[in-house]
């Protein structure tokens, strides 16, 4: 009993052995994975000293940890962006001021607003309306036509000038030839841009107009007459369609006009023009009426001045291809032996290059202040510096 007690235990640790020997391989060849071995008593049962030890380390090394990542369950918060509409309509105005100046800005009267090329417009080119024509403050720009004309004919001389002032009439007869020369200059400049919004500028005007008796030999060849016409107006800029034209202009004018002579040749009134603006394509329309500024009775040297160069005038303008046509008719507005006017035919046309030809026909009351009571008719021919536009 003693011997198979014996042998049974002795094949136990040979079965004992065998084993650790394959568990010691087994963590011997894995090198990424080692085996932990079973029990103590395996590492026990192991013959080699280091075989053992290592079993032991094995055994009793502390498990690394591999953190895991911690998933939840909950969904991640997403923020939905809120999309960020912009606006193209304009802020509301809130205060009567705002208001006014949103008005004036864009000033519709009647109809719906047309669409401008301000390259191509008539009326932005000569007033700078829309912003994009806008030239700034202070630049000096042509006004009225600036011509010279060496030959200006009169079908009636005014010898003597009269007035129902009996201070402003004359008694000795002037010597005056029937042809003279005539010139013109006539600048403006922008004093103030958009003082409403972007709407609304003053602007400063000066014509001068002389008539030169440059072939009177026998009178020193003199001057018979220079009107200086100072002004100053605030043009708004106006986007509507009437009768099929395009309405683009509003403006007020304080004119003041006079031939800077004295008694008894004197002339001179003060005036406030309304202006009206139209255009179409080559095609523009000026509407001025307006309102005499009265004097003093025994200061007003032409005190009816109204019923003869009128109370408004209408002046169009066409341009075909470098010729420039324009039509001026003014009129007293009255019956009778109040109804008096005048018709104004000015032509330019192209000569050479920029050399320009300038023709004036004139019938009616006062082609100039002093004959402003005066009847006649005058045609001129010379040369042209600028037109209207």
């Amino acid at each position: 009993m003693a011997f198979k007690s014996f042998e049974r235990g002795h094949l136990e640790l040979s079965v004992v052995a065998i084993l650790g020997s394959f568990a010691t391989s087994g963590v011997n060849a894995q090198v990424t994975t080692p085996a932990s071995p079973a029990t103590v008593d395996a590492c026990v049962a192991l013959a080699s000293s280091a075989e053992r030890l290592a079993c032991y380390d094995s055994l009793f090394k502390a498990p690394t940890i591999i953190p895991t990542q911690v998933q939840t369950d909950a969904a991640p918060v997403v923020t939905a962006a809120v999309p960020v509409v912009e606006s193209n309509e304009p802020d509301k105005p809130e205060s009567l001021k705002d208001k006014v100046v949103q008005k004036v800005s864009d000033l519709h009267l009647l109809g719906a607003a047309p669409k401008f090329d301000p390259n191509v417009s008539l009326l932005d080119r000569r007033w700078e309306l829309s912003e994009e024509s806008k030239l700034g403050v202070w630049n000096i720009r042509a006004y009225q036509p600036v011509y010279l004309l060496p030959a200006f004919w009169t079908s009636d001389k005014n010898e003597f000038p009269s007035s129902p002032n009996p201070n402003n009439t004359v008694k000795d007869q002037q010597n005056l030839t029937s042809t003279e020369a005539k010139f013109q200059i006539s600048l403006k400049t922008k004093a103030l841009e958009n003082i409403l919004g972007n709407n609304g500028d003053v602007w400063l005007g000066y014509t001068q107009s002389s008539r030169w008796q440059v072939y009177n030999s026998e009178e020193s060849r003199p001057f018979r007459e220079t009107n200086y016409e100072p002004e100053a107006s605030l043009i708004f800029r106006t986007n509507y369609e009437i009768l099929g034209l395009n309405a683009r202009l509003l403006g007020v004018t304080l004119n003041h006009q006079s031939n800077g002579r004295s008694d008894p040749l004197s002339r001179s009134w003060n005036r406030v023009i309304f202006n009206l603006g139209f255009e179409k394509d080559n095609f523009a329309l000026m509407l001025r009426p307006w309102y005499r500024v009265e004097e003093n009775a025994k200061d007003d040297n032409n005190p009816d001045i109204k019923d003869y160069i009128g109370r408004g005038d209408l002046t169009a303008f066409y341009r075909k291809g470098e010729n420039d046509f324009s039509l001026m008719l003014r009129h007293s507005l009255k019956g009778g032996d109040k109804s008096h006017g005048a018709v104004q035919f000015d032509w330019a046309f192209p000569i050479k290059g920029k050399l320009r030809g300038h023709l004036q026909l004139f019938d009616g009351y006062g082609e100039s202040l002093i004959d402003y009571n005066h009847r006649a008719t005058y045609a001129g021919l010379g040369v042209s510096l600028m037109n209207w536009y």
